[in-house]
């Protein structure tokens, strides 16, 4: 499960492109997206964005689930 950017709370400052030891996050169209293949979830992204904007699927499944 790679990392998950909730675009609602990104502002695009590329914080998590120029962190992701992996390149796994890239900037198209000025949408921040993330390359399922090359993420390890190694969590840097999630700790370098200041927005809140990046977590993972796995956390977003177990909130849904209860």
């Amino acid at each position: 499960m790679s990392a998950f950017i909730l675009d609602k709370m990104c502002r695009a400052c590329k914080r998590c492109v120029d962190t992701c030891p992996f390149q796994a996050i890239s900037m198209i169209a000025h949408l921040v997206v993330v390359d399922p293949t090359l993420c390890t979830e190694c969590e840097a992204c999630m700790e370098a964005c200041m927005h809140g904007a990046i977590t993972f699927k796995a956390t977003e499944e177990k909130k849904a689930n209860g």
